[in-house]
């Protein structure tokens, strides 16, 4: 099975998308990791971010072609990187779903304020950035509600997860 976690800087993606890889028993792909892998210094521009999306998938088509469930972490923020993770999906015959995670703006500002030793470069600027360059998911998906605390996250994933 392909998931993927999406939503806005600071929402709690990573989060949201560890606690799914552990119910799972799925390999998590986050591109704030990937980034850092490969590159020394990071630009955020289009073409960067679209290389990044792309050596991602590349990882992710390996490990579902070795029949593993894989959970991609990424602001997936551009229908047409929801639309290739769910031609990947296709293309390897594995179940496809899609995650948003959702947070109160106040939420997010005072995570994004205290955000220490993580692989995301994002601070709550970009968030506000963001935000309204967030192209709505149209499909069927499910979407977690982080504002609250880690207990009633963990219930929401626990219930709305396979």
């Amino acid at each position: 099975m392909l998931i993927i976690v999406c939503g806005l800087q600071g929402t709690g993606k990573t989060y949201v998308a560890r606690k799914i890889a552990e119910r799972t028993q799925a390999v998590l792909l986050r591109t704030d990791v990937i980034r850092k892998e490969i590159l020394q210094v990071t630009s955020y521009t289009g073409q960067e971010v679209q290389d990044i999306y792309r050596e991602m998938f590349s990882r992710a088509e390996r490990l579902l072609q070795d029949h593993k469930n894989v959970v991609l972490d990424a602001t997936f923020a551009r229908v047409v990187n929801r639309s290739s993770a769910r031609d990947l999906s296709i293309s390897t015959e594995a179940d496809f779903s899609i995650v948003e995670v959702v947070c109160a703006d106040p939420v997010v500002e005072k995570r994004l304020k205290g955000r220490y030793g993580d692989e995301s470069d994002a601070g709550f600027d970009v968030y506000l950035k963001c935000k309204p360059l967030f192209e709505p998911i149209a499909e069927s998906h499910i979407v977690i509600d982080n504002s609250g605390t880690k207990e009633e996250t963990d219930d929401q994933v626990n219930t709305s997860i396979i």
